[in-house]
């Protein structure tokens, strides 16, 4: 699975702001610290925003910063919510004559609901926080073979 722009964009705001939880953020100041454009970095936001994932505040001195809240969210739900429906492949379009016989749909979808479950046993604060991070997958790879 590829993610798209708005899911990367978005992930690396809110690890950004995560690491900066002491002060309050623009649009332009995350624009030049992460080298991104304004202009995706307003949809972004908002989205982010209206999800109660980042507090925002207009007027002099207001800003963007992250809602304590956010760094226990499961990773695998956040890329979902950003990412949105992920289809893998499309067995209803007309040029699919494999449909009724194929199981590779069925095969993927699997595939896809492990990924995210396997990124829900992380969250935001455990990628900040890099040691703990190295600590789990250390243990469950440790665990898988």
């Amino acid at each position: 699975m590829q993610i798209n722009k708005f899911t990367d964009y978005g992930f690396r705001v809110l690890i950004y702001l995560a690491r900066q939880q002491e002060c309050t953020h623009t649009i332009a100041s995350l624009a030049k610290q992460l080298h991104l454009s304004q202009n995706h970095l307003v949809k972004i936001v908002h989205f982010m925003a209206k999800q109660q994932w980042l507090i925002t505040s207009r007027g002099k001195g207001g800003g963007i910063r992250l809602a304590e809240s956010t760094l226990g969210l499961p990773l695998g739900e956040m890329l979902r919510t950003l990412q949105g429906d992920v289809q893998i492949v499309n067995c209803l379009s007309p040029q699919c004559t494999l449909h009724p016989q194929c199981q590779l749909k069925h095969l993927l979808d699997n595939a896809l609901a492990q990924f995210y479950q396997s990124l829900n046993q992380y969250n935001l604060a455990m990628v900040v926080n890099r040691g703990n991070l190295n600590d789990d997958l250390s243990i469950a790879i440790t665990q898988l073979i």
